[in-house]
């Protein structure tokens, strides 16, 4: 079992209905499909791959052999322990933003990253304007949303991007590469290695490997996508596995809500017509401020999605 790949490109031709249809099928049994032909340069991409495996050879390898998650599987591995280190990633990763630190002694890290994070949340929009168009809400309906339903505010919608790299692994059975998790934003966008594969979701009772396809983008669904939708796209379940051979490199975007933004399902979404013809609202989820879920979700990233609900639904 493969993992959708969609030629975004597509969406402006002929085929543009069925290319419609083939990722609303992705947003409802899937969460996840890869999109190529997105319109990010091979050029750019490689850059990607460049400046950010440099970085982290040259930034982070060295305090990553360091770590608590080395510290830990040593131990285990020394105690000769059956157990698995728990609570802890073989990840190293940091955060880039419009207005945090970056990286500065790898030449052309800046400047790379700035062009590929504009390209990507340009992909972001498109993706869901798509949304919109297979959900049957207006354009720049869930934009409008992610920005607190454009009210003047100094917080509008957040994009961040993790780069993040798996290194070699000698006991991989011993340690998580990333824990099973849901994504807590909006619509994630990776660009993962082409050459180590790891990353898995939760289909169907089974986890199955989100195969590595080059210079594609991996298109997921996170938890505000299924509340806006009302459920009908669901946020899934995903991990990623240490392994022996190979340093998984890993590039995650987020295109979140604003703090202050209220989400909600779309009323579109909550209204059908009972027998009697009268409306009636079916609304699965609460309204919530997007920075009380963050609030629950950071204590409860590895657990299930469902408390989280309730616990924005009782604020």
């Amino acid at each position: 079992m493969a993992i959708p790949v969609i030629d975004f490109s597509k969406l402006n031709g002929e085929e543009r209905a069925k290319t419609l249809a083939q990722i609303a099928t992705c947003c409802e049994e899937w969460g996840f499909f890869q999109l190529v032909n997105h319109g990010i340069s091979v050029e750019l991409l490689e850059k990607v791959k460049k400046v950010s495996s440099e970085c982290f050879k040259k930034e982070r390898e060295e305090n990553f052999n360091k770590s608590t998650a080395v510290k830990l599987l040593n131990e285990v591995v020394e105690n000769k322990s059956n157990g698995k280190v728990e609570n802890v990633d073989w990840e190293d990763v940091f955060l880039l933003t419009d207005d945090n630190e970056w990286p500065s002694h790898i030449p052309q890290f800046r400047e790379t990253m700035e062009e590929y994070r504009s390209e990507l949340k340009k992909i972001a929009e498109r993706v869901m304007e798509v949304m919109d168009e297979n959900l049957g809400l207006a354009k720049g309906y869930i934009k409008k949303a992610f920005n607190n339903n454009g009210e003047e505010t100094s917080e509008n919608a957040f994009f961040g991007t993790k780069v993040s790299h798996y290194p070699p692994c000698p006991h991989p059975e011993k340690v998580n590469g990333l824990r099973a998790h849901t994504d807590a934003g909006g619509v994630i966008l990776l660009f993962q290695d082409d050459q180590v594969d790891g990353l898995q979701i939760l289909k169907d009772g089974e986890w199955i490997d989100v195969q590595p396809v080059e210079n594609a983008i991996v298109i997921n669904t996170g938890d505000q996508i299924e509340v806006l939708s009302n459920g009908k796209y669901k946020s899934v379940w995903h991990r990623v596995l240490a392994k022996e051979n190979g340093n998984r490199r890993s590039i995650a975007s987020f295109y979140n809500p604003s703090l202050k933004a209220t989400i909600a399902p779309a009323p579109e979404l909550i209204v059908e017509n009972n027998n009697n013809k009268e409306e009636v609202e079916l609304s699965t989820y609460p309204a919530f401020v997007f920075g009380d879920y963050m609030n629950v979700y950071t204590e409860q990233k590895f657990l299930p999605k469902e408390p989280r609900f309730r616990a924005v639904r009782a604020m």
